[in-house]
């Protein structure tokens, strides 16, 4: 038995819940550790215990989302000369510069751990960044840096990596040149997502609002290792950051894979993000099963095809950089046939399912569960058919086809989505053989003292992966520059939540210590007393929770204006409406606040001994709302069983 009884309301939300503490009959305690009870009290009182949330831990840029949403919510309390709009945006870029894009494609890892899963539905975490970012983009907010240092890093990469390090390091006082080599910067947010995902106009703002820190010098139309070599960088800059992404998609492994009409996921987007792609093809083919191929075929379904095109014209000359399409193409489109291939069936698919399921609406033709064999070529070399067949996964992940069940698909244009790797030209000497480059649990790169590396370079992943890690990797920079040892990261690498910086925000800093011995800390002002912050280790469960405490509550959804297949042709709209305010603050409100108290009272009521007391008024803060006469208490455990966070352990002693 756990501390819940997690009933099917879980699965069936819209029936009423029923959690309970025990099951009748229940006399014994099922951990012995925890049987502790002579008569009605125990050795065992209450301390307060700050734990990391599985939102929080599950954020690959460790985001604080669990704070952001106590701002939106209204328990935690701005600064007085501050809205909460805006504290909100600070805390929820502390870790992560780009909200509004964030809150747009991010796959939201975060809502998959959420805990109010186990209660009816996850907290909408994306619908509320991007009420955030899009809050901070229409009352333009702005970053504050302090005085700019003597120390300059170059920053090899302009992509969400690159400007996010940029960001981390100016925020330390440390300026930057950001080389990249396209005419603009935003990488994959630009180039590899479209518009009708990534708003140009929010994404330009939010990029502007970076570099208006000042001591961000940019340089584009710059590859590094053909234009700049590694040694002007050494001899410039006081450190470099390798974040040049990955861009460059992989081939099929397959015989005819050659043809000219054979192109990388990569490739397409990018033609098409810059606007010279205005059609695809008859019949499109892509092959994958992640974010990047879902991408390729909702575009390949909004561009449709031109009959009669001039062969000069065809996609693949566009994509391969030799002619642009007019954009009057535009009002001659007819509508696409377009196929995606996947080696997995939809659950194991990569892409994100509601992406999925998008794609399905639009019109795309999904073959789950099967593996491309041979593209099957005409008289003039191009593909003209794409050979698959069913596959089995083997043991060791590889995956095998089905003899016997091999199929063909006509095609005009077949898109490669399998993979990417870095354009390591004039950079080979960093290339690890895989086209990636290596990097230490620091994002040091091995045996190159002050160079560093963050992003798809490293290993191709989600947006918000990059943006961890340049985070990470600009504190290393920081210890870097300024001499000092690497140091170690915490278990639980995320931006916590601090006291200490919250009693300082309210004018509540503790007093200086001055070393004398005393017994106890309950009247002494230079300790939070009994207060344990172990957030940078420990995660906190659902099974620590008091679940019966909380009500079925809808989530507030964002309005989807995805087209059906009869529209989606020249459909650039953006899909999602975000939230307004009050549904923002609404779908704040379902956050269960896991590890932290959010002020429910329980435990100041269900106290029998009246030892459990709210801190007075003037000494009240986020984290410090309640704490215990030692006196009064008895270690009855009532406040730990009726606490919804498990923010309150029986741990203390006499």
């Amino acid at each position: 038995m756990g501390r819940n009884t997690v009933t099917e309301q879980a699965d069936n939300p819209s029936e009423k819940l029923t959690f309970r503490a025990f099951e009748d009959g229940d006399s014994t305690w099922d951990n012995w550790q925890e049987a502790i009870f002579s008569a009605d009290h125990s050795h065992k009182c209450p301390t307060y215990v700050h734990r990391t949330p599985p939102c929080q831990g599950s954020c690959p840029s460790g985001e604080d989302v669990r704070g952001w949403l106590q701002i939106v919510k209204g328990v935690e309390k701005p600064p007085a000369d501050m809205s909460w709009e805006e504290y909100a945006f600070r805390r929820s870029t502390d870790a992560n510069p780009f909200p509004s894009m964030m809150g747009r494609v991010c796959p939201a890892p975060c809502e998959s751990g959420c805990n109010r899963n186990q209660v009816d539905d996850f907290v909408g975490i994306n619908a509320v960044e991007q009420f955030i970012g899009d809050t901070a983009y229409e009352r333009k907010f702005v970053f504050e840096a302090p005085e700019l240092g003597k120390f300059r890093v170059a920053i090899v990469g302009g992509g969400p990596a690159g400007l996010a390090a940029a960001y981390q390091l100016r925020r330390k006082g440390h300026g930057s040149t950001i080389f990249d080599d396209h005419p603009e910067l935003g990488g994959m947010m630009r180039y590899g997502i479209p518009g009708y995902r990534t708003p140009r106009a929010h994404l330009d703002h939010e990029i502007r609002r970076i570099l208006d820190m000042g001591g961000i010098e940019v340089e584009t139309g710059v590859k590094v290792g053909v234009d700049v070599s590694i040694e002007h960088l050494e001899k410039t800059y006081d450190a470099v950051l390798w974040c040049i992404g990955c861009q460059s998609g992989r081939a099929l492994p397959i015989p005819g894979s050659q043809a000219p009409n054979c192109v990388s996921g990569v490739e397409f987007l990018e033609a098409f993000n810059k606007g010279v792609l205005q059609v695809s093809a008859e019949r499109v083919v892509c092959v994958g099963g992640g974010d990047t191929s879902i991408d390729v075929v909702s575009v390949a379904r909004r561009l449709g095809k031109i009959s009669n095109l001039n062969k000069s014209l065809r996609a693949e000359a566009v994509i391969g950089g030799y002619v642009a399409h007019d954009s009057a193409f535009a009002a001659m489109r007819e509508g696409a046939e377009v196929t995606l291939t996947s080696l997995f069936p939809r659950f194991q698919m990569t892409a994100t399912d509601h992406e999925v399921e998008d794609a399905l609406h639009e019109g795309v033709d999904i073959r789950y569960g099967v593996m491309p064999i041979e593209v099957l070529l005409n008289d003039e070399g191009r593909a003209h058919s794409l050979r698959l067949a069913e596959c089995a996964v083997e043991r060791d992940g590889r995956p095998v086809p089905v003899e016997g069940t091999e199929f063909e698909i006509e095609c005009d244009l077949i898109v490669s989505a399998i993979g990417q790797a870095g354009n390591l030209e004039g950079l080979e000497e960093l290339d690890n053989g895989r086209g990636l480059m290596e990097a230490d649990k620091l994002y040091h790169v091995p045996d190159r003292p002050g160079h560093f590396v963050a992003g798809d370079i490293i290993r191709p992943h989600l947006l918000t992966t990059a943006i961890g890690q340049a985070s990470i990797a600009s504190s290393s920079i920081d210890r870097y520059l300024n001499g000092e040892e690497p140091g170690k990261r915490p278990k639980v690498d995320v931006h916590h939540f601090s006291l200490l910086d919250k009693l300082r925000e309210t004018s509540l800093d503790p007093e200086a210590y001055d070393h004398r011995q005393e017994w106890g800390t309950c009247d002494a002002n230079y300790a939070v007393h009994n207060y344990e912050d172990r957030s940078a280790h420990e995660i906190i469960s659902s099974d620590k929770l008091f679940l019966g405490h909380f009500a079925y509550e809808a989530r507030n959804r964002r309005e989807s204006h995805g087209p059906d297949e009869e529209h989606v042709l020249s459909h650039f709209e953006e899909r999602h409406v975000g939230l307004d305010a009050e549904s923002a603050r609404d779908e704040a409100g379902r956050c269960m606040s896991c590890g932290m108290c959010f002020e429910c009272d329980n435990c100041v009521i269900y106290c029998p001994q009246d030892a459990v007391f709210r801190v007075k008024k003037d000494k009240t803060t986020m984290g410090r709302y309640v704490d215990t006469d030692y006196d009064r208490c008895i270690g009855c455990h009532i406040c730990a069983d009726v606490c919804p966070t498990g923010y309150i352990e029986m741990g203390m002693g006499e």
